[in-house]
């Protein structure tokens, strides 16, 4: 039996840059780009056999799930997009062997921010944080690494270890009481995009439309909720109908001492949907929470402690 003469290339090292720079020190996942086809069926006359070709092509947009160290590019770009400043970002995902060695390059052109992704805030969790992005490109190519042999560097810093999803504060203005809030679902912004098929072209353009921001669903002690039980009494059962019914606040990712700000996602023009006690049980070794859920009408991204500007 022959042994192969060359190895397998591993699948857990690969490296993210935008524009030339180096975008995070730690990516767990990435995944899409490539170009796909459809297909078109075609019938021909009275015959029952039929001509197959192909279709339009698009390429798949691109997911990374990366860490907080060193992703100030990213987040720029992301905090860009919530404000309708629309920017077409180049990059690279570079991907390694065993040895860290770059094997080959994965390029894509004009990109647009579809998605950002932030993980569930649980102050029971013993797990790291992360952020998850997608994004959609016009064009993409593949090729061989422009360096053989060059590694790819990890720079890790003590700031991905720095965030965990069990160190947060919620705070919401006019009222205390939120910041014992002790989880918060996972929660996905969108931004819509519209592909165009121009002319000879054969790749679709791209132009940003919506963006949807989503409902902020938590839990909090019934200890704590006397404010928010009283402002779901106002806004949704009196049903009073005035601005300052809205309010604004921010959900803070602390450091493990809970000291610093790490990452700030403010929130405005929230009203709340729903507050309600979980089902409680007999005997049950458990505190009694009330679940709420806010819409917003915009949010932002803020934090001190990366200078995100």
């Amino acid at each position: 039996m022959t042994l192969p003469t060359s190895k397998s290339f591993t699948a857990g090292h690969f490296e993210l840059q935008l524009d030339g720079s180096k975008t995070t020190t730690f990516l767990r996942n990435v995944s899409g780009g490539w170009v796909k086809a459809g297909a078109i069926d075609d019938g021909v006359g009275p015959q029952s056999g039929r001509i197959k070709h192909l279709g339009p092509v698009e390429i798949d947009p691109i997911a990374v799930e990366f860490g907080l160290a060193g992703s100030n590019p990213i987040l720029q770009w992301i905090q860009g997009s919530w404000n309708r400043q629309f920017t077409r970002r180049n990059g690279q995902i570079t991907h390694a062997d065993f040895n860290l060695k770059e094997t080959f390059e994965h390029w894509f052109y004009d990109a647009l921010i579809l998605e950002a992704g932030f993980p569930t805030l649980d102050a029971a969790s013993k797990e790291n944080a992360f952020l998850k992005c997608k994004f959609q490109p016009e064009a993409v190519r593949t090729v061989q690494a422009t360096t053989p042999g060059a590694q790819i560097k990890s720079d890790f810093t003590y700031k991905q270890k720095f965030w965990t999803p069990s160190s947060f504060r919620l705070r919401i203005d006019q009222f205390d009481g939120m910041e014992h809030t002790s989880k918060i679902d996972s929660m996905t912004i969108k931004q819509g995009v519209k592909k165009m098929f121009v002319g000879k072209e054969r790749f679709p353009q791209i132009e940003p439309t919506k963006l949807e921001f989503p409902n902020i669903v938590g839990y909090v002690s019934l200890a704590y909720a006397k404010r928010l039980l009283q402002w779901h009494n106002e806004y949704v059962f009196t049903g009073q109908r005035d601005p300052k019914a809205q309010l604004s606040g921010t959900i803070e990712y602390l450091s493990p001492d809970r000291a610093t700000t790490i990452l700030a996602l403010n929130f405005f023009e929230a009203g709340l949907m729903s507050a309600q006690i979980e089902d409680a049980q007999a005997n049950a070794d458990q505190i009694k929470r009330v679940k709420f859920e806010m819409f917003v009408g915009r949010m932002s991204l803020d934090s001190p402690a990366l200078a995100l500007e």
